[in-house]
């Protein structure tokens, strides 16, 4: 399957040069989420293990801000009239975007600008980088509606990315955090100016594109995977995965490369 074949209705999607772009596209709405919205980037998650010309997803938000969420009059308002069996299979859809994301084995980057909130930050939580810059706006705002801070995985990804504590203070009060102080705390990886967020992104998402990008699928799966192992365990995981690596042509077309004193040419094979 390549990726221009899939076409989605509720964001934009577009493949250039091995990087697919996810575009969440209600700049009227601050980009806020929908039922379709949420089941669409689910799926599409989930078809990247049989996309072949995609490398690296990069995703991002029109008209200034990331995503603010779960829309209150499309998503929030509905619920209320819900049944605990609708309610259930919708915050299940929900957490299954995030599995998605975590599982699909190409690296995800979050381009975050402007408002990032709600489930909007939950997203750029299951990306595997982030990119913000110093205007960004960053919440995990569930109890603000009366709800806990574990949704959508929240309690197991946040303390992992910012320390416990941290992720702690921010889902006990849904405070908001400045760009600054995320990436002081670790959330983002690095702040750029909002006129320089795609492109610094971009030369991001090429250089990981032009990489070993089967040996990179098997370090996103082990990153995943060694959560809850022992040292023990993860060592004589990686032991295995290093070797199924060393068995693939870009380990040799790496070595040499190194011999020969040039850059490789990996294919990810």
């Amino acid at each position: 399957m390549r990726g221009k074949e899939i076409q989605p209705r509720h964001f934009r999607w577009e493949v250039d040069d091995g990087v697919a772009t996810i575009t969440l596209n209600r700049p009227e709405r601050k980009n806020a989420l929908t039922f379709e919205t949420y089941s669409e980037l689910r799926d599409t998650f989930r078809m990247m293990e049989r996309v072949e010309d995609v490398k690296v997803v990069v995703i991002t938000g029109a008209g200034g801000n990331f995503c603010s969420g779960g829309d209150v009059y499309e998503i929030i308002r509905p619920l209320l009239d819900l049944d605990m069996p609708g309610k259930l299979e919708f915050t299940r859809m929900t957490g299954d975007l995030v599995i998605a994301m975590r599982h699909c084995p190409q690296p995800i980057i979050a381009a975050v600008d402007g408002v990032c909130v709600g489930a909007g930050a939950m997203i750029a939580s299951a990306a595997d980088l982030r990119i913000g810059t110093p205007r960004c706006r960053v919440a995990f705002l569930f109890n603000r509606v009366g709800l806990a801070g574990c949704d959508m995985g929240a309690c197991a990804l946040l303390p992992r990315i910012i320390g416990l504590g941290r992720a702690t203070e921010l889902l006990y009060t849904g405070r908001e955090i400045t760009g600054e102080e995320a990436e002081r705390w670790g959330f983002f990886n690095r702040l750029c100016d909002p006129e320089r967020l795609l492109e610094e992104t971009y030369t991001l998402a090429r250089e990981l594109a032009e990489g070993p990008t089967f040996a990179q699928a098997m370090t996103k799966r082990m990153l995943h995977m060694e959560w809850d192992m022992s040292l023990d365990e993860a060592i004589r995981c990686e032991a295995q995965a290093q070797a199924i690596c060393m068995q693939t042509q870009d380990f040799a077309r790496g070595y040499q490369a190194f011999v020969e004193k040039r850059r490789p040419s990996f294919r990810g094979d």
